[in-house]
């Protein structure tokens, strides 16, 4: 048997030949490091790209990478379009594209050429506002109002797809048409949330909408 001055004695020898390995198998990664020179970086790719916003013909030249919403806020500056979580989960950057609703930023700029884009500016001005923002007025579909105009493009769309006849996942007869019901309107603009929590009035001011003439 051993005695504890051996077993000292291996113990520190063991600590001692761990520490060099280490340190002699790290020596190779921190010299790499040191004399290998960095990748430059590529110069951005860009192109010429021309589609048509709340009915004018507008052209830029794009990073291929810029997205949707950044060519609408960064180079048009039609910043009621906002950017949320600029994840697609929270709505707030809803744009119309040849009229179906879709979150501007995950979708690139140069999939649109030649694509027709609506925004929350297109859809009416303050002396002649579209009916869907005047019922949101009405109802107080907003509080702090940063995702409103995404809320508003996308209810204006949903009543357009339930005015269409497009079933959702809660339309329960697939053969019939659907209709502007609470749970229908609920379920569409699930996409678009809401941090103050006026869904009940943006339910409240679609219903209105709905129920008016064409």
């Amino acid at each position: 048997m051993q005695s504890p001055g051996n077993l000292e004695l291996n113990r520190r020898g063991l600590l001692v030949g761990a520490s060099a390995s280490t340190f002699v198998m790290t020596l190779p990664s921190v010299a790499t490091s040191q004399t290998v020179p960095p990748n430059p970086t590529s110069p951005p790719v860009v192109s010429p790209i021309s589609f048509r916003v709340n009915g004018e013909a507008r052209a830029l030249d794009l990073d291929l990478r810029t997205t949707l919403l950044d060519a609408l806020r960064e180079h048009l500056h039609l910043t009621g379009t906002k950017k949320g979580c600029d994840h697609g989960q929270c709505g707030a950057c809803t744009v119309m594209v040849n009229g179906q609703r879709m979150v501007s930023c995950l979708s690139l700029a140069a999939m649109h050429e030649g694509d027709e884009i609506t925004t929350i500016e297109g859809l009416g001005t303050p002396d002649r506002m579209h009916p869907m923002q005047d019922a949101f007025l009405k109802h107080d579909g907003y509080q702090c109002g940063y995702c409103t105009p995404g809320q508003i493009v996308s209810a204006v769309a949903v009543l357009a797809e339930v005015k269409a006849g497009i079933p959702s996942h809660v339309t329960a007869d697939l053969a019939a048409a659907p209709e502007a019901s609470n749970a229908e309107l609920r379920e569409r603009m699930s996409g678009n949330l809401c941090r103050c929590g006026a869904y009940s009035n943006i339910a409240e001011a679609m219903t209105e909408v709905a129920g008016r003439p064409a």
